[in-house]
């Protein structure tokens, strides 16, 4: 199948009439209209993906597993709910790419220890030197090169986005359905309004290179390729601030650092 980069303009009415008769009948030649239909979904969130891998791994195959989570999102979904196919379908393609990442063990139990070394002595210094650590002081306290610390930071980003997968795994279920006395309770209105705090105060200290990257992935929701167009750099630049970035916010978000990487 091609992965186009813009949904076929097919009117609204028929995409409706297309789902009605998949659900009834779970005919092939509709599956195949809706998988073409919502095809540029994939590139979508594959290339806001990217900017945790940077060019490590090659775009196409990333989208060749997404086109798995489409498929599965257009098998599992129940049409007769309501439910915004657009969400649930970025949820699955997003999953079965971080499934192929998992399957080419991309992050091995020690990559996950030395991601929390560099956590904990990314803080240590800041404490001691009363500063943001540099590369070269990470690399010192490390006992390791620069170019190693760099690859250790790029990898902690790709760690994060795994990790987060992990905890929505474990945790989304029993949370997803707060009834409206728990989002208005005081502990959580509190807690929101810390989180809003210690993000804005986080997002603040980091450099304006690293706030653009910041605002116009998480905030503008925009690809790899985009962000590295609007800044007139390359994707691999991109990629590079977005992991500082991470790093800096990982070490500053405390408790509400598994929040950061949705």
């Amino acid at each position: 199948m091609v992965v186009g980069d813009e949904m076929e303009n097919i009117p609204k009415n028929e995409i409706e009439k297309i789902w009605e008769t998949y659900a009834k009948n779970k005919d092939q030649a509709a599956k195949e209209k809706l998988i073409v239909h919502y095809s540029a979904m994939i590139k979508y969130v594959v290339g806001r993906m990217s900017i945790y891998v940077g060019n490590a791994l090659d775009f196409d195959d990333l989208v060749s597993y997404g086109v798995f989570g489409l498929i599965d999102a257009i098998d599992k979904f129940d049409y007769d709910k309501g439910v915004k196919f657009e969400t649930y379908a970025s949820l699955r393609i997003r999953g079965a790419v971080i499934d192929g990442l998992r399957s080419l063990d991309w992050v091995p139990r020690s990559t996950r220890q030395k991601n929390k070394q560099l956590d904990d002595v990314f803080s240590q210094l800041e404490s001691e030197l009363g500063r943001e650590p540099t590369n070269e002081d990470l690399a010192a306290k490390l006992g390791i090169g620069i170019d190693e610390v760099e690859e250790e930071v790029k990898k902690s980003s790709l760690v994060s986005l795994v990790s987060f997968d992990d905890y929505l795994e474990t945790n989304h279920e029993g949370t997803k359905e707060l009834s409206s006395t728990d989002e208005d309770s005081p502990e959580s209105v509190y807690d929101q309004k810390e989180l809003k705090e210690t993000l804005a105060s986080a997002i603040e200290n980091l450099t304006e290179k690293e706030r653009l990257v910041v605002t116009l992935y998480y905030f503008e929701e925009l690809t790899l390729k985009e962000i590295s167009q609007i800044m007139s750099v390359s994707e691999s630049r991109v990629s590079q601030v977005h992991s500082k970035a991470m790093l800096k916010l990982r070490t500053r978000l405390g408790k509400y650092k598994s929040l950061l990487f949705v």
